[in-house]
């Protein structure tokens, strides 16, 4: 097949349009060779959260990456060249709605007013008063403790983004077309895993959240999703950003499999295919190095897979 499908523009990655499925589809079925449950190796695509309001510049994306364009454009096509390899994707859709404990909605300080986006909340600013939840005291000061004492992010006030209905919260259209191309040419059905949901706990990570919450059902950690992609021969890893998302889901995967070193070398890092929030680099590098230590690679997307 060619580099490329006729259905590819690298120029629209960055444009909001509507997804072309059934060409798409018909494309990649076009392209059938082979159903992706004869794969050996088998191999994932692990896509996090690559959504409009991470990728697209403002004022269209609400909480754009820098760079992400070009993450997704090198994403894409190693997608497109390496299809027939790809057993399967998976993406990762963050998910919110008005009122959860990272929004301005969630505190108010002694005079009513809500904090403005990229405020840091410390348990310290809530024993003095300088903030204060509005709903649920007890909770909203355990969780700040724990962030603290477990040695996570404290917690930021984002601005409202990923919010459910929106068009931000969807894959990147030429993204998406790529998944509906991969099904047609596999014959394969891709994995669409939501979260951040749960109003009372951030959940940077695709497989749990920052604090655990026993009152929700998925407030916990994701054991069945980690079981699935732990099947995988190989699994590759993009998305954004890089210093949230993407490196607190890597965390949780290196704790769930710290036993099992087998699989941790299964992970290939496309560390041309995801960036950072900026201020968060020198720590996301120096965690994703000993990532690497512990037997991750790290590859781009032009090399081969393997």
């Amino acid at each position: 097949m060619a580099a490329y499908p006729a259905i590819y523009n690298a120029n629209r990655v960055g444009q909001i349009y509507e997804p072309d499925f059934q060409n798409a589809y018909e494309r990649g079925l076009a392209e059938f060779k082979a159903p992706a449950s004869q794969d050996s190796p088998r191999v994932l695509a692990w896509l996090i959260d690559v959504q409009v309001d991470f990728v697209f510049p403002a004022p269209t994306g609400r909480l754009t990456v820098p760079g992400a364009v070009e993450d997704t454009r090198r994403t894409l096509e190693w997608i497109y060249r390496n299809v027939h390899q790809i057993t399967q994707i998976a993406a990762s859709l963050d998910t919110h709605t008005p009122f959860q404990i990272f929004y301005p909605s969630w505190w108010k300080n002694r005079q009513g007013e809500h904090p403005a986006p990229f405020t840091v909340i410390t348990a310290d600013d809530v024993r003095q008063g300088i903030w204060q939840p509005v709903t649920e005291p007890v909770w909203s000061i355990r969780y700040l403790e724990e962030l603290e004492r477990d040695g996570k992010k404290q917690l930021m006030i984002w601005p409202f983004h990923c919010m459910e209905g929106t068009t931000g919260r969807a894959l990147v259209p030429a993204l998406s077309e790529a998944v509906m191309y991969h099904s047609g040419a596999r014959m394969a059905q891709p994995t669409y895993l939501t979260k951040g949901t749960i109003a009372h706990t951030e959940f940077y990570s695709v497989v749990e959240p920052e604090v655990k919450y026993s009152k929700h059902p998925e407030g916990g950690l994701n054991t069945r999703f980690l079981d699935m992609i732990a099947k995988f021969d190989l699994i590759y890893v993009a998305g954004q950003a890089r210093s949230h998302c993407v490196l607190e889901t890597m965390n949780s995967v290196m704790r769930h499999f710290a036993a099992q070193p087998d699989i941790i070398r299964k992970l290939r890092f496309l560390d041309d295919c995801t960036s950072s929030i900026p201020g968060f680099e020198k720590a996301t590098e120096a965690a994703i190095n000993q990532f690497v230590a512990k037997g991750m690679r790290l590859v781009k997307a032009t090399d081969p897979i393997g």
